[in-house]
């Protein structure tokens, strides 16, 4: 089966400007954790991209913030948080926007509107002004439907941080209901200097994956085409799923409705296709040796069943055969040397040639077939009949709803909104052909997405069902997939019923299929409204498709129907914006989403005009200092400032000749241990000790608390009581239940679970006996020991940084009489070299 490309692409890239000398300093603004997440639920991606920043100078410095991310994606989310206080951006109908952002610029406070489209990406910017020795945080969330093509899904992300980050990882995690049928991770960053920072996990159940980016700074800074930079690379993830109905996949949540259908045993339907080429002018070089290109290997590409022609035009319009011809050996000889002497020439008559296409489809017809009309061409209607309208109107007319045109605009120069218009039209697409290096590739690539039709006239119905996508497609190829999504508004229906009416090889055929409405099976808490989500994003995404080729009162309607939606679901799409007002200073930046097409703009001072980006700027001030921040030399934390937090836990880390301690803050979520090797333990820490700890080991979990332990392996569950001696072992695991402990073994790492009583609360508190071999451990039982030089007055040295150390004590809970002991009591961020934050999780 040929295999359909899903692009979920995302480029993660921050700019910093760092004075080079000779001596290696620390950076003045350190990026110090860049996470992205991104979580699919049934082809439906939601991606976090969260970015700390800590500015280590004495004076402010304006840090900027720049990622890119799919085209096709809609942002939902955008919030600075500077110094505790949070920004939250607001999406508003874009008049709205623009008139807050005209304000702005009235009073001569900094904003800015760029808005400009590249291949497969969008690029968000904003820069903010962080006060000395403080730190921002950003987070940007998007979320898109996936397209099959070609009979996968890709989810391709770039990475390009411009400097190393101690605290660098994309985790991607996968569930689809069918099952998987492969995963596979390439791409440049998947290189043998990166390969241990990779991993890549299929569940057994084989709904699930998980695949983990986790590269240390010294791998950031040694692979192939990285530097002192950074990194700089992609990494693909390429998947599809198990397809064991013919009649689809049909989920229901919350009384919304998802059903997804790709058909595979199906004979192919013969095709008549009739190619029309721009030799114009304009098509002169690299445009024309490409299209030449292309087509020799799109003919070679042509089954023995399939019809086709070459019409070739400028002023005029010239044809290979007057006929269309089967694809036969000698046909195709004939026509490969016809296109190896296509030369350009003159204007452009697009109207001519069109409808010199529709009346050659039409003059030969041939029952069971399917017919396709390609259009290649790189700019405006200069010749013949020259207004758009007009054209558009006799295209529609001529083809009469029979067939699908699709509309291959090349360059930049090109009219894309007439070519996009004409297509949905008529039931295809438009598609931007860039003029790069692999514009053949592209061209190819195209063809062979529309290449096999298995299905015509495809109908789907949903007795029930209400406000339904679109319903009606007039071809389904190999490779890809029709969504159709809907609401269930009958609070009576327990059963949705589908049925799928199509046209196959010479036959009819009918799909039904069923499903209870209360079926959530499978479907997490978190992920509950996942598919009113798709519903409404993929309504959107068809209402802006089709009011492209509406007029007046049903223009308007679709318009104000996908505004609504967009504000309710608060999606940033071309009616929307978002804005992000400081309220003190009533700083006003505004994110828009540009249409295709669109030529790159600038508004903001100091800005590259870049063509394949999707800007918003922003600038702000900071100024409290966190006690929590680490302090540049040579500034120290006195004792004062660390036991006067109210509601910390002291923890102890070994060292010689005294052991060193330090206080976190209750009431944290914490990240305890986590390494390459498919463990990762996590605690919810209270004002004694942990109430709860959960320990993930591949598709296995065991969540502990003071009351009871559980162990699940996905299909198995076994529960450990305290008190009560027992065990269970399976391949690489082992958990022993002992009156006051539990000790487990998981692959290569042991960790002992004390229990304990302080003011008759009981808690819990891990200890890690044997960490295995993998040097890149994260989390606060990570550091086994820390090596420190004694100063005089009462001060250490860690790491080259001198820090205030006083003599205290603690507790020592990792051991099951708690002994107390003296210990040098450090700031947080000394003893275990991070920001609290670093050491959070969202969830256990």
């Amino acid at each position: 089966m040929e295999r359909a490309t899903i692009r979920l692409t995302l480029l993660s890239l921050l700019l910093i400007c760092v004075i080079s000398t000779p001596i290696k300093k620390p950076r003045d603004v350190d990026i110090y954790s860049f996470h992205i997440n991104s979580t699919v639920n049934s082809r439906y991606a939601i991606t976090v991209i969260t970015s700390r920043v800590a500015n280590r100078l004495s004076e402010s410095k304006e840090i900027h913030f720049q990622v890119k991310i799919p085209k096709n994606a809609f942002i939902s989310k955008f919030r600075m948080t500077i110094e505790g206080k949070t920004y939250d951006g607001v999406v508003k109908k874009k008049e709205e926007a623009q008139q807050q952002y005209s304000a702005a610029v009235s009073r001569g406070e900094s904003a800015g509107i760029v808005g400009s489209v590249g291949r497969t990406l969008e690029e968000f910017k904003t820069s903010v002004t962080v006060a000395a020795l403080s730190k921002v945080t950003f987070e940007l969330t998007y979320e898109e439907l996936l397209k099959r093509r070609l009979g996968k899904y890709k989810l391709q992300i770039n990475a390009q941080p411009m400097q190393p980050v101690a605290d660098f990882k994309i985790d991607v995690y996968i569930n689809e209901n069918p099952g998987i049928s492969f995963l596979e991770v390439q791409g440049g960053l998947k290189t043998q200097e990166l390969f241990n920072a990779v991993i890549s996990t299929l569940a057994d159940s084989t709904k699930e994956a998980w695949v983990n980016f986790y590269p240390t700074r010294e791998q950031q800074t040694k692979c192939e085409g990285c530097g002192e930079n950074g990194l700089n690379g992609d990494l693909l993830i390429e998947y599809d799923v198990k397809r064991p109905k013919q009649n689809g996949e049909l989920r229901a949540s919350n009384g919304y409705f998802v059903h997804y259908f790709a058909p595979t045993d199906i004979q192919q339907i013969p095709k008549n296709m009739v190619f029309i080429i721009d030799r114009s002018g304009s098509m002169h070089g690299r445009k024309i040796n490409q299209t030449r290109t292309a087509m020799l290997k799109i003919l070679e590409d042509l089954g023995q069943d399939d019809y086709f022609g070459l019409i070739i035009f400028d002023s005029e319009v010239d044809v290979w055969k007057a006929e269309l011809l089967q694809a036969t050996k000698q046909n195709l000889k004939q026509a490969k040397d016809f296109v190896k002497n296509i030369k350009d020439r003159g204007a452009t008559d697009i109207n001519a040639a069109v409808l010199k296409g529709v009346d050659m489809i039409k003059r030969y017809p041939r029952e069971g077939s399917a017919s396709i009309l390609i259009l290649l061409t790189d700019g405006d209607p200069t010749s013949g009949e020259t207004n758009t309208e007009r054209i558009q109107a006799n295209v529609k007319a001529v083809i009469g709803g029979k067939f699908p045109l699709y509309c291959l605009g090349f360059g930049f120069d090109v009219n894309f909104d007439f070519l996009e218009k004409m297509a949905l039209e008529n039931d295809g697409v438009a598609r931007r052909i860039y003029e790069d290096s692999d514009a053949d590739l592209q061209l190819q690539g195209f063809y062979e997405e529309v290449a096999t039709t298995l299905l015509t006239d495809v109908q789907l119905k949903y007795p029930g069902g209400a406000n339904l996508t679109q319903t009606s497609f007039r071809q389904y190829y190999n490779g890809s997939e029709i969504v159709v999504a809907g609401q269930i508004t009958d609070n009576s229906l327990e059963t949705l019923q589908t049925e799928v009416i199509a046209i196959s090889k010479n036959t009819n055929v009918t799909y039904q299929d069923s499903i209870s409405t209360k079926d959530v099976i499978d479907i997490l808490p978190q992920h509950e409204n996942f598919i009113q989500r798709l519903w409404a994003y993929l309504t959107v995404k068809q209402l802006l498709e089709k009011e492209v080729a509406l007029k007046g009162i049903e223009k308007e309607a679709a318009q104000k129907k996908a505004l609504d939606l967009s504000l309710k679901y608060e999606f940033v799409t071309p009616l929307t914006s978002m804005v992000v007002t400081k309220p003190q200073e009533e700083e006003t930046q505004v994110a828009h989403k540009p249409k295709e097409g669109e030529k790159p703009t600038t508004t903001y001072h100091g800005l590259k005009d870049d063509m394949h980006s999707y800007d918003y700027e922003m600038s702000y001030s900071v100024a409290r200092m966190d006690p929590l921040k680490p302090v540049p030399r040579p500034t120290f934390i006195t004792q004062t400032a660390v036991i006067q937090t109210v509601g910390n836990v002291r923890f102890l880390i070994s060292a010689q000749p005294k052991q060193i301690c330090y206080d976190t803050p209750a009431g944290h979520k914490l990240r305890l241990f986590s390494d390459n090797s498919d463990i990762s333990i996590n605690g919810q820490l209270s004002d004694n000790g942990f109430t709860l700890v959960a320990i993930h080991y591949k598709t296995a979990k065991l969540l502990v608390s003071p009351a009871e332990s559980v162990y699940s392996d996905g299909e198995n569950s076994v529960k450990f009581v305290w008190g009560q001696p027992s065990s269970h072992e399976s391949e690489n695991i082992a958990i022993f239940q002992r009156s006051n402990e539990l000790d487990i073994t998981m692959g290569s790492v042991r960790v002992v679970l004390l229990i304990h009583k302080n003011r008759g609360d009981d808690f819990l508190w891990p200890v890690v006996h044997q960490q295995g071999k993998d040097p890149n451990i994260t989390g606060i039982l990570g550091k086994a020991d820390l090596q420190y030089e004694e100063l005089p007055g009462s001060k250490l040295k860690i790491k080259d940084q001198e820090v205030e150390a006083p003599q205290s004590s603690a507790i020592d809970y990792r051991f099951s009489a708690a002994p107390r002991v003296n210990c040098w009591l450090v700031p947080f961020q000394s003893a275990l070299q991070g920001e609290l934050s670093d050491f959070t999780v969202s969830q256990l």
